[in-house]
Order: C-alpha cells, then structure tokens, then sequence
C-alpha cells in the first residue's frame, strides 16, 4: 500500500505517477480492443464478461467522453492509435449524432445510427462541446470547433433562461418544451440540476481554451458565479442539486462524487479564463468542498454513493467515478494547502480501486460493489459507463504530480 511519509515522499509520487500512467495505458487499450464495433463508431454495451450488446442504443454521452478520452490521452502519449481512436469517435458523432436540420445534437441512437426521437438533452450537448473541442487540440480540424460553437449557440439560444437565470435540461428535437427532463429514473424531474449546470461549466472552459470569445467568457462568469450563489450550500458545503424555475432547491439529497468532482474543477474552470475573483473564490471553495466529501468515506478508503438526510438513508453502494474523482479532488486540496492528509485520502482512494474497482480479469473497472463488496451487476462500458472519469483521474494526476 502507498503510506505517506515525508522522507520517501519523491520516491512515492513518482510510484503514484507510474502506476496511474499504466493504468491509463490499460484503460485505453481495453476501449479498443473492446468496444469499438466494425460496422461504426463505438457498442452501446459491453458487459463484464467483455461482450458486447450488438443490439444496443449508442448514447451521446458516451460517444462524446470517448472523443474526449482518446483526444487528451493522445497529448499524452502521442500514441497514434489513440489518435485515431479520437478521428472514429468524432466521425460517428458529425455522421450521426448532431442535428443537421433543428440544431444541437440527438441524446441517442440506435444500433445502426438511426435517430428514434431526437431528444435534446443540455447535459449532452455539453459533452459534445467538451470532446470537440479536445478534438480540435489534437486535429486542427476547423469543422470540430465550428460544431462545437454551433452547439455553444444552441445551448445559449434555446436553453438560457434569461429571465431567471441558469439552464433548463432538456427539449424536444425541435426544442419544444418537454415534460420528463431527467438525465436518468434515479433524478428528480426538474427544470434546473447542478450535474448540468457543473458539465456546461466544464464544456465552457474547455472550449474557450481554444476559442478565447469575449462573450463565453462572460458565460462561464455566470455559470460560476451561479454555483457561488445557488449550487454550493452555503452551511454544509455540499452541492444543492435540484432547482425549479425560480431557484428554490427542491432536494437534500447530497452526492458525494459530485461534490470532490465539483470541488477541483470549478477552480479548474476559473483558472482557464484567469478571471482573479473566481480563482480565489474557488480555491477557497476547494477544501471545505471536499471535507464535505469526506463524510461519504468508508473505513476502507471507497467513497459511498449518495445521502439522504430528511431519511437518514445512505445509499450503500460504491461506484467507480466517484473514487476517480476522489482521487483529484484529494489531490488538489493537497496542493492548496499542503496537508498530507488530502494526499493521503488520494492514495487510499487509488488502493481502494486497484482492490475492489478494477477488474483484474478482464480488464477496466466495475461499476462499482455493494456493500459487502459484491459486484453491482451493470456495464463495464455503456451508455453511462465510459473512459472518462477514470482515464481522466490518471491524466490529472499524472500533470499534477509532473
């Protein structure tokens, strides 16, 4: 197990660098060797056995997070097999994922790339936003970021509320008002969720590090400046997670992934557009942020999933992404502060997944295990299930620790 101790200190963060540099190799080789589907793009499911559901619907989300992977981890590697990784994914998502006559791009498709509804989801735009313009870091392609400003459009044009502030989740293909907004079953039906809101954000500052526009930087102010106002709770320092129309939070619910995840990449966020107010804000932020997170630590280093505090109900199960993330959040708040605890709680989340989380076998991660660390029966690769927080838990820290 990696200990902390000032002595050795140099000599463990290098070993922390390489193990998560050949977990990175593995995660990536895993994806080709077994998603990538002959007749386009990329399976919709994969389970853990390594097979494929050939039948499967293929996700926006999913297709968007590849691009996003392939198109970093190449800046990395210069592997040109992961460059060409990135070329398939955005090919499949300019040939079958945006919207060529209403705008925007669909949520889904089909097995074969055929478009059932059209459904536009806020949160899947952003994605998209976020992997085209990664793409474009790699490609100088001039149609990755003219698509990826389209979409920052469409977002802007039909999703703004600019009466009340802040962004509705969902429409229709033809950006019709929609009665069921949720990302998934498990979220409360509401107009405005701080999960979209943190990958607008996320999307934002990732296309206006190669699009430098006067106008998204004062997007990107607002949405951060919303996060300050609304998002995270001002008493607990966990995020508040659902809003109507007029900002009243319609849930106590806490997600202690989203909370470490917020807590970095906000900063993260204000520190691409060097705006000096919300980097303190954020840096700030940052520690009682992820001390929040910290109450959803187990003994054994894993991070539970989420709390309800009006029921006093912890959902017993630990899943992947948010140990990923727990893995940077802990990190960062290291760095800010130089406490070794945080780095401490970085490396048990690490141990924590190379002993529970990763699958030895077959490669990739679980999903996650229950509480008495059984295996949570769902995809190793699927529509929410990608090389996204797992592969970017070892990129950040691979920086980081350089």
């Amino acid at each position: 197990m990696l200990l902390v101790n000032k002595e050795i200190q140099p000599d463990l963060l290098l070993r922390y660098k390489t193990e998560l540099t050949e977990e990175l190799t593995d995660i990536l080789s895993y994806w080709m060797r077994h998603t990538i589907d002959r007749s386009g793009g990329f399976y919709g499911s994969v389970n853990n056995r390594n097979m494929p559901d050939k039948a499967a619907a293929k996700g926006l989300v999913l297709n968007s997070r590849i691009l996003w992977t392939y198109s970093a981890a190449y800046q990395l590697t210069r592997n040109l097999n992961h460059y060409k990784t990135a070329q398939r994914a955005y090919d499949y998502i300019l040939g079958y994922f945006i919207d060529k006559e209403y705008g925007g791009a669909y949520w889904s498709v089909d097995a074969n790339g055929k478009m059932p509804d059209g459904r536009k989801q806020i949160y899947g735009l952003a994605f998209c936003i976020y992997g085209l313009s990664e793409y474009y870091k790699i490609s100088d392609e001039q149609q990755a970021i003219d698509t990826a400003i389209d979409l920052y459009r469409c977002i802007e044009l039909y999703s703004f509320d600019k009466n009340r502030n802040g962004y509705i989740e969902a429409f229709t293909r033809e950006w019709s008002a929609i009665s069921d907004l949720r990302l998934s079953e498990k979220d409360n039906n509401e107009r405005k969720t701080m999960n979209t809101h943190l990958h607008i954000v996320e999307a934002y500052a990732n296309l206006y590090s190669v699009w430098p526009d006067k106008g998204l930087k004062e997007k990107i102010n607002n949405l951060l400046f919303l996060f300050d106002r609304y998002f995270i709770n001002s008493t607990n320092h966990h995020l508040n997670l659902f809003f109507d129309d007029d900002w009243h939070l319609k849930s106590s619910l806490q997600s202690y992934g989203h909370d470490i995840e917020a807590a970095w990449l906000l900063q993260q966020c204000a520190e691409v557009i060097e705006d000096e107010k919300w980097m303190d804000q954020f840096r700030q932020y940052a520690a009682p942020v992820t001390d929040a997170a910290t109450e959803g630590l187990d003994a054994d280093g894993g991070l539970w999933y989420e709390y309800e505090p009006d029921a006093d109900q912890l959902i017993h199960e630990k899943h992947s992404w948010p140990q990923a993330e727990a893995m940077i959040g802990f990190y960062n708040a290291y760095q800010l502060t130089e406490k070794e605890k945080y780095l401490q709680m970085s490396l048990r989340s690490w141990e924590f997944v190379k002993k529970h989380i990763k699958d030895k076998e077959n490669g990739e991660w679980f999903w996650g295990i229950n509480s008495d660390y059984t295996i949570m029966p769902k995809d190793k690769a699927g529509f929410w299930k990608c090389p996204y927080h797992n592969s970017r838990a070892c990129i950040e820290l691979v920086k980081r620790i350089n």
